[in-house]
């Protein structure tokens, strides 16, 4: 009997608690950290756009410095991967016209005039047209260009970050957490208390 009073008094403890109102906790602390979410991935956007403007810019060491401060914010914030990362176009175009001007000329200059027109920016299509005007001049194309890969950079985000964001997304897990753990002991104790007391 005594230990059918205590089983009431925990199961009493725990009703009243009402899911109803975790639910609407997990709900409010789910907005704030999408809210800190989605302010990291602005925060990576606007780093990521001052790397492609230095690099437009020609400033190396301008370029460096926006690289090292966007590798800083992605490595310490969630929700900040580049998605394949970012490419420094300036950077690699000045490479390639500085390796065809040292093997015979301004073919390239000339290659950029007829494909720069069909793409507004650069990609696969883009290098694909230069690398086909240039072969037009074989005496004076070279035979190694830079490598692209070498003008990407992608830096990876954590999965956990100990910021607002980070808290917030904790904080969500664990209310989550106390929901199907209150729903699950209140129907064990239910069931224990039907099956072990239902004769008395």
């Amino acid at each position: 009997m005594t230990n059918k009073k205590q089983l009431k008094i925990y199961l009493k403890k725990l009703q009243s608690i009402k899911t109803w109102q975790l639910l609407i906790l997990l709900i409010l602390t789910s907005f704030v950290a999408a809210t800190f979410l989605r302010l990291n991935n602005i925060g990576m956007i606007e780093r990521r756009e001052a790397v492609i403007s230095a690099d437009k810019a020609g400033d190396n060491s301008v370029t460096r410095d926006r690289l090292y401060d966007l590798q800083t914010y992605v490595a310490g914030h969630m929700n900040t991967d580049l998605s394949g990362g970012v490419f420094l176009e300036s950077s690699f175009e000045r490479a390639v016209e500085r390796t065809y001007t040292a093997s015979g000329g301004n073919i390239y200059q000339q290659a950029q005039e007829v494909c720069a027109p069909q793409f507004s920016s650069w990609s696969y299509a883009y290098v694909q047209c230069t690398l086909a005007e240039l072969e037009k001049y074989p005496a004076a194309t070279p035979t190694e260009l830079p490598p692209e890969n070498a003008y990407i950079y992608n830096f990876v985000s954590p999965r956990w970050s100990p910021d607002f964001a980070g808290f917030a997304v904790l904080i969500c897990v664990v209310i989550l957490i106390m929901i199907i753990a209150r729903i699950t002991t209140v129907v064990a104790l239910k069931i224990l208390l039907h099956r072990r007391y239902q004769a008395i």
